[in-house]
């Protein structure tokens, strides 16, 4: 099981990106709204409940699918030093059952992070919407830092486009592509 594990900062792509390296690659994709949606309607946003039930349910899914030796591709928000543990908890997972994490880190100018963010395809989904969110989350965390204790492939993706990236992924972690761009 190889398990992808694209991360970066609101906004910048990465369930765009997902979605183009699934297609290409047949990997499933978590995104990891998946798992906020399903909580939400119950408990809000900064409750204890949340928190534990999304974590439950992300560890859960990727445990499983790494029992299974389901290949996946997973988006999320990371926000160093406190996502850690999470990340720690899902690479521990995927290698106890002998599986692979490949760490992408997305990346991309602020300006155009702020124009993708108000983007419509974001209101399909309870996704941040505003320039304003993204420059809080900004400035709050330290959403640029790499994981640490585990190689990333770093990529800015200003001015590719997503099917250029998902090429780039499957080729540095030498995915099997079943179709073309």
């Amino acid at each position: 099981m190889k398990l992808i594990f694209i991360y970066g900062p609101p906004a910048v792509g990465k369930l765009t990106v997902a979605t183009e390296l699934g297609r290409i690659t047949s990997f499933a994709v978590f995104d990891n709204h998946l798992s906020i949606d399903c909580v939400l309607p119950v408990f809000g946003y900064g409750t204890k409940s949340l928190d534990r039930l999304v974590r439950q349910i992300r560890g859960d899914v990727i445990e499983e699918a790494a029992r299974e030796g389901v290949d996946v591709i997973f988006t999320f928000v990371y926000a160093h030093s406190q996502d850690i543990p999470l990340v720690e908890q899902i690479f521990h997972a995927v290698a106890a059952h002998q599986g692979t994490v490949c760490f992408a880190q997305l990346t991309c100018e602020k300006h155009v992070q702020e124009q993708r963010v108000e983007h419509p395809d974001r209101a399909q989904r309870m996704k941040a919407r505003s320039a304003d969110f993204v420059r809080d989350w900004n400035a709050r965390y330290d959403l640029l830092s790499p994981i640490p204790n585990h190689p990333s492939l770093t990529i800015d993706n200003t001015h590719l486009s997503p099917i250029e990236v998902a090429q780039m992924i499957a080729a540095h972690y030498d995915l099997p592509v079943v179709a073309s761009g």
